[in-house]
């Protein structure tokens, strides 16, 4: 049995959430969660909002002991991006990326 969630559209390119979540790949829930709350940085708030909700399935939706859970999978893929202009030397326009991301994570138990 697993319990999964996901965040689309999160406001963070990909590369400054990918090592985030490399830390809490293959841990338990509890420790997973007590590395992402002392790791500094706004991609370490994002990326423990998507664990706690998968460990709220869990416990409420799939009756699963969240002491025995771990994370089985956690994923950060591109979404969106948006495209923006900023004026440049000489009348040209210089190109601004705006990206996003889709954050998803799978819990198991052990």
């Amino acid at each position: 049995m697993e319990a999964k969630a996901v965040a689309k559209y999160v406001r963070m390119s990909p590369s400054k959430l990918k090592p985030v979540a490399d830390l809490v790949r293959g841990k338990d829930l509890q420790e997973a969660l007590t590395i992402l709350k002392f790791t500094p940085g706004k991609s370490a708030e994002l990326v423990e909002k998507v664990v706690q909700s998968a460990g709220a399935n869990a416990e409420n939706n799939f009756e699963m002991d969240p002491a025995k859970c771990y994370v089985a999978e956690i994923y950060v893929n591109q979404g969106p991006t948006m495209k923006r202009w900023r004026a440049g030397a000489q009348g040209r326009a210089g190109k601004i990326l705006k990206r996003s991301s889709h954050i998803g994570v799978v819990l198991k138990e052990r």
